[in-house]
């Protein structure tokens, strides 16, 4: 697939993760996991800023609707942002307190999906929480949970287990949230690397970072790959669509623990790609 790629925030990313489009602030805004920190890059300035740097994991994260961000943390915390104060949404989940969230996702009426990640104790799962305050396991011990996403008629859900290598699809209820009927969309095994982060295009294709493979993959509706881009790095963890049109995607990278020789030139670094077809607005949560 023919698209320009460039290097438009030179961060050393230890894992960067979660890109996100702020259609109110036209910023896309994206995290380093293990250094707590979260980004924000101004396409229109070409500029970049760290918003906040802290001790504590900071992992996947959704748009509120007044425009605040629902933080999903370590331990299974999450929190409301608004720019200054904080506000906890949902305490400690006593199963996750020696893990973290990774990836999360808004549904239409507002409610988040988010995955957490294994630890010695046992695997990871995938959580639904809802705008009156329950939370609900939907998906249990899962290896690592990752990208998300929804088909153009709201009627399946995306779920990626990378060490599966395996994106997975469900029947997705918009009523009540529930998600059932697992199915394999793609199965990666036998390619280099692993499914990682992913978004939905405005035609219904399904992109897909990979992870330890170098590039993004796009899959058509029935999961055939149409193509591919690669990236400067090895670790590509994630992809979303954003700018006015939503005619850009950004893809995070990560070094992890790593330098640049071995990973990759851009490793760690943000970038755009030109892309050949534009992405739709996700979703916002509504948990704060």
């Amino acid at each position: 697939m023919d698209a320009d790629v460039e290097r438009v925030a030179d961060t050393h990313c230890d894992t960067g993760e979660g890109p996100l489009w702020h259609p109110g602030e036209g910023a896309l805004y994206w995290v380093d996991i293990p250094n707590g920190c979260l980004f924000r890059y101004w396409p229109d300035e070409d500029d970049h800023e760290l918003v906040f740097a802290e001790h504590t994991a900071q992992a996947g994260f959704t748009i509120e609707e007044d425009g605040s961000l629902a933080l999903f943390r370590a331990r299974g915390l999450v929190e409301g942002y608004d720019g200054g104060d904080r506000e906890t949404l949902v305490n400690e989940i006593d199963r996750e307190r020696a893990s973290r969230f990774n990836d999360a996702i808004a549904d239409p009426e507002g409610r988040v999906f988010a995955g957490t990640m294994p630890t010695a104790d046992g695997p990871g799962n995938l959580y639904r929480f809802d705008p009156d305050g329950d939370y609900e396991r939907v998906v249990p011990d899962v290896d690592i949970a990752n990208g998300m996403g929804f088909t153009e008629d709201l009627e399946t859900f995306y779920f990626t287990e990378s060490e599966e290598h395996v994106i997975y699809e469900y029947d997705y209820d918009r009523a009540t949230g529930e998600i059932s009927n697992q199915r394999t969309f793609v199965d990666t095994s036998g390619e280099a690397g692993v499914p990682d982060g992913m978004t939905v295009d405005e035609e219904g294709y399904v992109w897909s970072a990979r992870w330890n493979g170098g590039c993004v993959v796009r899959y058509d509706p029935d999961g055939e790959e149409v193509g591919r881009v690669d990236i400067p790095a090895q670790k590509v963890s994630s992809v979303t669509f954003g700018g006015p049109d939503y005619g850009t995607a950004y893809v995070t990278t990560a070094l992890e623990g790593h330098d640049r020789a071995e990973e990759g030139e851009g490793a760690g670094a943000l970038f755009a790609i030109d892309a050949p077809v534009s992405g739709r607005p996700e979703f916002r949560s509504s948990l704060w």
